[in-house]
């Protein structure tokens, strides 16, 4: 038998395997731990650049696959029915770092490690939370299961709330989520605002608002948790179900104003299930000559205004609803006005003093009235009945022009008493109209040169000599 050579020796003394012995030492705990040293030693440093490292599991799937990744880290999440996390975009109080991949990439590491069954397991026990959070940042293989305590759960989404990447505090809370008992979960994000934000957004990306009131009612937020719950009426269909949830929310804490929302939201769509079921036959001659265009439930307020002064006028009562005296006059202005009524246009602005005289106001200026009427082609003599009532001169005469309202354009020259303005407005009328007359007869009684001089003269002739001398 041959000895073996000195540099054989080096080898074997370098080994980093003992060779099999019968000595009572070499017990099965040693074998395992010498196992285990020497899978280590084969794992690939994470920071290294081993993308030419092939890296499969033992049952020859990649380890970035779906299948792995389901397997080895979210087999938990899967069968509590969460297949992938979305994308969630962080609050603008919180700018996120450039991570570079969407949520679900997580799941997926781009650098692996060779896996051997449990011995892979005990190498991932081995990573801290900064660790593990690190590789969830990078796109690596990570894995959430082995923080078990509640400490370290804490401690965890702690360094996920400190590295400022909004999908990575979205997985830990995820992650919290199923392993936590909904109050202690609650308890701690009381604690975390950050987070708190997170998780709330969250809830509402993935329509959760059973679990969204729950945690508004913990948090003390009652006004939340009531319009949260308010909110549920835009998931109900039919009308009747929507309005009798309504009026349950009507015992709901609101702050004052919601709660006058939510009364008039009730009211309006229940005068709307009545409007609705007269309406839709068409039977009065009103809906033969105008036809409906659209049912008139779940419709705003204004355009249910809008449809009650135009087919119900003096029917329905709006009195109950939270609505301006502005926003009445001009719904209930455009729609009478539509249908020429200027009878009832007249009495949306009669007013009587204590004294019982008669008198037009408008809260909304009666240059709007002018315009909303010009707009639905009132006649000449309507628009200058209330073109005469707008106070500034200046915007009177302009609206005059625009609208061709000849009399008040000359009236408001006569009263500025100016005859060069009469002049020039006398080319812009046809001649030997009665507006061309007026302007004629108004130059022949001032005095020639003179503003604000009146000469009446008996002489027709001399009056023509008088104009024609301008």
């Amino acid at each position: 038998m041959t000895r073996p050579k000195p540099e054989d020796d080096e080898y074997w003394n370098s080994s980093k395997f003992s060779a099999f012995t019968f000595d009572d030492e070499d017990d099965e705990f040693t074998k395992m731990k010498e196992s285990k040293r020497a899978v280590n030693s084969m794992l690939v440093d994470d920071d290294d650049d081993d993308d030419d490292v092939e890296k499969v599991s033992w049952s020859g799937e990649p380890i970035g696959s779906i299948s792995w990744s389901v397997k080895e880290t979210a087999s938990s999440i899967r069968s509590s029915g969460e297949q992938s996390f979305p994308k969630i975009d962080i609050t603008p109080s919180l700018p996120k770092q450039g991570s570079g991949y969407s949520l679900s990439s997580l799941f997926k590491g781009k650098q692996q490690v060779i896996c051997c069954s449990g011995l892979a397991k005990d190498y991932m026990s081995d990573w801290s939370p900064e660790e593990t959070v690190r590789r969830m940042r990078k796109g690596k293989v990570f894995s959430l299961e082995r923080f078990r305590s509640l400490q370290e759960k804490l401690l965890l989404l702690d360094e996920a709330v400190s590295e400022n990447d909004g999908n990575v505090i979205t997985a830990v809370l995820i992650y919290l989520k199923k392993s936590l008992s909904k109050e202690i979960l609650f308890r701690e994000l009381m604690l975390r605002e950050i987070a708190l934000r997170h998780y709330v957004h969250y809830l509402k990306e993935m329509g959760e608002q059973k679990l969204l009131v729950e945690l508004m009612k913990a948090l003390g937020r009652t006004d939340d948790m009531a319009l949260m719950q308010y909110k549920e009426h835009l998931n109900i269909k039919d009308e009747g179900q929507r309005r009798d949830f309504l009026k349950n929310c009507l015992s709901l804490p609101f702050s004052q104003d919601d709660a006058i929302h939510v009364q008039d939201h009730y009211t309006l769509l229940e005068r709307q299930i009545i409007i609705e079921a007269n309406d839709k036959r068409g039977d009065a001659e009103i809906f033969k000559k105008f036809p409906r265009k659209a049912s008139i439930l779940n419709m705003p307020i204004i355009t249910t205004l809008y449809y009650s002064c135009f087919y119900h006028y003096g029917e329905s009562d709006v009195s109950t609803l939270t609505i301006s005296e502005k926003q009445y006059i001009l719904t209930a202005l455009g729609a009478r006005a539509k249908l020429k009524s200027w009878f009832d246009v007249d009495s949306l602005f009669n007013t009587k003093n204590w004294l019982g005289y008669t008198k037009k106001r408008s809260p909304i200026g009666f240059h709007r009235v002018v315009d909303i009427l010009q707009k639905n082609n009132a006649p000449v003599q309507v628009l200058q009945e209330y073109m005469n009532l707008i106070d500034d001169p200046e915007l009177k005469l302009s609206l005059a022009q625009k609208y061709k309202c000849h009399d008040i354009v000359i009236d408001t020259y006569r009263d500025l008493k100016d005859r060069q303005q009469l002049i020039v407005y006398r080319g812009k009328v046809e001649r030997g109209s009665k507006e061309d007359k007026k302007i004629e007869e108004l130059l022949c009684n001032m005095v020639r040169g003179t503003l604000g001089q009146y000469s009446f003269v008996n002489h027709h002739a001399h009056c023509q000599t008088l104009v024609r001398g301008v």
